[in-house]
């Protein structure tokens, strides 16, 4: 079967056909890092990396191409806010956004472009631009796309370049039309002299769309698969790179794959908006970042999450029982070498990434499993344990994943010292119950439940977890 996405540009699902057999590019627009991430950045990540393993996983040599856009009016607005360099702003928030990538067991790209180390490229496309007539040099030092220039204009998103209002940026800079956007800043008396660059039309910065269109060619070349982003992006950002690009002879992306957003109340989160949940204070409320991505990864990536405290929860329980019976089989067959997918999984992953119907074929799987345990059926177990295993690093969930012993988890340096206290209850337990003091053994049991720790007694002894199960 193959791989099957929903390409917005066509408003259709369509086969997935790279323009090199075995090859896939992918370019993801990146954050702009002024403030540290929160989780509806996060769900982009988990998304496309997501989208990343399963190209992987059948057999792709996958390009992946994640940017990061380190100077722009928000950045440069917190610069003047915390009277500090706009350079040290990015630079501080990117360390956090690189942080909670790793805790989430999102894998590194191929390439991430940083768009201060792009300003040639982006010069070399603006020229090209003005030459062939779509572009034009304004007053100040700026320059601005001609949308009325490119009759294709607003065929992404879906709109009519007649209703259309100012773009926003700069009107008040000679622009020909309201609905021209900026594809060279020049220089403003309000912002900071080290955040501007030379150029042929005098000193300034670039426009936010230009950079991803000149980050995506270098590193990807002229034309490649895939562009993808938010359903926020869709209008004007990706309009505009289509614009700019096509119109300066480029093919650019020949699938772009959006991903609904992740919402709190009745509004996407936004920094903006001032209500966002970041990893952290999850992870301070007892919600370990391997069940975050549980929890992004499970809807369809087209489809709205409403977030609320509960349904991540209940997502973290769901996740507790699949490790639970990891750590089961573990105990009887060893952590086995995962292998194949199971065919449901591999069609549902296939249908346009349907994580939502390939986790019910893992919950099904681990049904089976289960009853091989109660069993006693070595060979099903094993064989349960390693589709399981199989499935779940696709999705990049599986609990012996290295990556999950140093996810950045608040307090991660502990875990040696809580190691060696539980196992001292245990110990202490056991000798109680050798005893036959059974009162002294369930003291231990309850106290550790109430520190959170809960005990289950196996053919093997005792095992521990965290939380409830």
């Amino acid at each position: 079967m193959t791989l099957r996405l929903y390409d917005t540009a066509t408003r259709s699902v369509r086969d997935f056909v790279p323009m090199t057999p075995g090859q896939a590019g992918i370019y993801l627009c990146g954050l702009t890092v002024q403030s540290s991430p929160h989780i509806g950045h996060l769900r982009s990540a988990v998304n496309y990396d997501v989208l990343r393993r399963w190209l992987l996983h059948t057999g792709f040599e996958v390009t992946f191409v994640r940017n990061v856009t380190d100077v722009d009016d928000k950045i440069l607005q917190k610069s003047q806010e915390q009277k500090r360099p706009f350079w040290a702003i990015a630079f501080e928030n990117r360390l956090l956004l690189d942080r909670d990538y790793r805790s989430l067991n999102v894998l590194p790209p191929t390439y991430e472009p940083l768009a201060t180390g792009h300003i040639i490229e982006m010069h070399a496309l603006i020229q090209t631009l003005i030459s062939r007539g779509n572009a034009y040099a304004a007053d100040a030092g700026d320059v601005y796309f001609n949308v009325a220039s490119f009759p294709e204009y607003g065929a992404l998103s879906g709109q009519k370049p007649s209703d259309m209002r100012s773009a926003g940026d700069a009107p008040d800079r000679h622009k020909k039309d309201a609905r021209d956007f900026a594809l060279w800043k020049g220089v403003k008396d309000t912002e900071p002299d080290d955040a501007t660059w030379p150029s042929p039309w005098g000193k300034g910065r670039p426009g936010w769309h230009i950079e991803c269109s000149a980050m995506a060619r270098r590193y990807l070349g002229d034309e490649f698969d895939i562009h993808g982003g938010g359903l926020d992006l869709t209008f004007p950002h990706h309009e505009n790179e289509i614009a700019q690009s096509k119109a300066a002879g480029l093919g650019f992306a020949r699938y772009w794959v959006h991903h609904a957003l992740l919402n709190l109340g009745e509004s996407k989160m936004s920094k903006s908006l001032g209500n966002v949940i970041d990893l952290d204070s999850l992870v301070e409320s007892g919600i370990r970042p391997v069940e975050v991505r549980y929890y992004l990864a499970s809807p369809h990536y087209r489809s709205r999450i409403d977030y609320s405290e509960e349904a991540l929860r209940e997502a973290a329980v769901a996740y507790r029982r699949i490790e639970g019976f990891v750590q089961r089989s573990v105990e009887v067959v060893g952590p086995g070498r995962p292998k194949t997918v199971p065919p449901a999984f591999a069609d549902a992953m296939h249908d346009d990434l349907n994580t939502s119907a390939a986790l019910a074929v893992v919950h099904d799987t681990i049904r089976e499993g289960n009853t091989a345990l109660a069993a006693g059926d070595e060979a099903g177990i094993r064989g349960a344990l390693t589709a399981v295993r199989a499935m779940l690093g696709v999705l990049g969930i599986d609990p012996l994943d290295p990556a999950w012993d140093n996810s950045g988890e608040s307090g991660n340096d502990l875990k040696p010292v809580v190691d060696g206290l539980v196992a001292l209850a245990l110990e202490q337990r056991a000798q109680a119950r050798a005893r036959k003091d059974w009162a002294a053994a369930d003291s231990v049991r309850d106290q550790l439940k109430n520190a959170g720790i809960q005990v289950e007694d196996t053919p093997t002894g005792p095992r521990w977890t965290v939380g409830e199960h």
